[in-house]
């Protein structure tokens, strides 16, 4: 898995670099263009291979009564993925902010061997950093996309 995200990443690599090359510098279009042909093609191969990987419950926890549940009984760690100000204007109790931009600088602070579960506003960051972190190398990373807004519908407790 780990060899495929790297393949996926520089297979992005190879894809942007030619195509910026080949906007700003004309002249060097018509030699790019089969290089650009070999990076799209590996780059399809090495996505549909990491789409199909992916299981059918996208790393996610849909229901309140299980994250409690993991949080509880297997001492998971909530990671709120939102900005500091919006932390601060209340969070799932336990949760340690991490903010989506800071995934990579603060992996000392997330553990692999035990659950991790991201949370954000919606559950659009919450995929991202899930997907990054699973990209690193982290198995034990899931998210829970009803996030704060799911958490505050059903009228659980925030901590401030």
């Amino acid at each position: 898995m780990r060899k495929l995200l790297l393949a996926l990443c520089l297979g992005l690599s190879l894809l942007v670099l030619p195509t910026l090359l080949i906007n700003s510098m004309p002249v060097m279009a018509a030699s790019l263009s089969s290089e650009t042909v070999r990076a799209e093609v590996d780059l399809e191969d090495a996505i549909a291979n990491f789409l199909t990987s992916i299981p059918n419950n996208y790393y996610t926890i849909q229901q309140l009564d299980k994250l409690k549940s993991i949080v509880n009984n297997k001492n998971a760690l909530l990671v709120d993925v939102r900005e500091p100000s919006e932390f601060n204007s209340g969070h799932i109790p336990g949760a340690i902010n991490i903010p989506l931009r800071t995934l990579t600088q603060n992996l000392d602070k997330i553990p692999q061997n035990r659950p991790v579960i991201l949370y954000c506003t919606t559950g659009y960051r919450t995929a991202m950093g899930v997907m990054s972190l699973k990209m690193l190398g982290y198995h034990n990373v899931s998210g829970f996309p009803p996030s704060i807004q799911g958490w505050k519908a059903a009228g659980e407790p925030l901590e401030k």
